[in-house]
């Protein structure tokens, strides 16, 4: 009787964690995915670390999944680069989601071989046959033969410092209609700052928001991501800058979605400009802007605003 009531327990038991599982996943979502990608346990469990992950691709796969129902066909035959990829945890479920019932092609860009190696495996696995990766750079992406001259969607989540601004000069190349972008870690900006110490600033008030080390930092990647914004508006891009998920799921939780309008706007080159100057990071506008069209005059800046 004792071993017969541990059984009840332990079948109701694994309903509940059946039944909690359920309310995570989304219809028609595979399971042996989730499992493949160690996001589930092989018994088909979810702990809290893989729930966070879970919830922060599920959160930008909602803005991902509206913008390609723009495309024509409903995003049917959509092309999408995702930069940064590693094990391609946003590419498959992405594909498993939207692509699995329509058609289009995902590129997963990679440097590290052996992640594209083990996604490589795993899509053939699956039969997700318009997976594709590549073991390259985003840098290289772009002049790659095994990318369309076009891509409709550029993705790049949790891109380390330059990257996010080599997928921004991706997407420019390839005229993608989005481009959805979650910045990590950034360096440049900050380093250039310690090194000029923004001198035309440096006996004013402001020069307090990076006297500290730590401020330094987050003044940096702040600023560098109001300068990313600037870039995509001035290069024909409508912006919108919101959060990824909650702060207790992430601490890199800017989401940046840009979407082509052919629109560029020169107001937004010409203060792109003046922040570099004023900031003393005149030597990052060529190397980090280089499409930045010319400055308004100031009849054409009255003109837009």
């Amino acid at each position: 009787m004792k071993r017969q009531a541990d059984k009840g327990q332990r079948a109701g038991a694994t309903g509940v964690a059946d039944a909690a599982l359920a309310e995570e996943l989304r219809p028609g979502q595979s399971v042996e995915l989730l499992k493949e990608l160690h996001i589930l346990t092989r018994e088909g469990r979810l702990n809290q670390d893989s729930r966070r992950k879970l919830k922060q691709v599920y959160h930008l796969y909602q803005f991902i999944e509206k913008l390609l129902l723009e495309l024509p066909e409903e995003g049917a035959v959509a092309t999408v680069a995702d930069h940064g990829a590693g094990k391609s945890y946003l590419g498959f479920i992405l594909h498993d989601l939207f692509f699995k019932a329509r058609g289009g092609h995902i590129y997963g860009i990679e440097s590290r071989a052996e992640l594209v190696e083990r996604s490589r495996a795993l899509a053939d696995r699956l039969g997700f046959a318009r997976m594709h990766f590549l073991a390259l750079s985003v840098a290289e992406s772009a002049t790659a033969t095994e990318l369309p001259a076009q891509i409709d969607m550029v993705t790049a989540l949790h891109a380390c410092d330059t990257a996010t601004d080599d997928a921004i000069a991706f997407g420019l190349a390839k005229q993608a209609r989005f481009m959805v972008l979650v910045p990590c870690c950034q360096a440049e900006v900050a380093a250039s700052l310690r090194h000029s110490k923004a001198l035309s600033l440096a006996r004013t008030p402001l020069a307090e928001l990076w006297r500290h080390p730590l401020h330094t930092r987050e003044i940096g990647s702040q600023l560098t991501n109001v300068l990313r914004c600037l870039y995509l508006e001035a290069c024909g891009y409508q912006v919108t800058v919101t959060e990824l998920v909650g702060w207790e799921h992430s601490m890199k939780n800017e989401l940046i979605l840009a979407r082509r309008t052919g629109h560029r706007k020169a107001s937004a080159a010409q203060r792109l400009r003046a922040l570099l100057a004023e900031f003393g990071l005149d030597e990052l506008a060529g190397r980090r802007f280089p499409a930045l069209p010319p400055a308004a005059s100031a009849t054409e800046a009255v003109h837009e605003a």
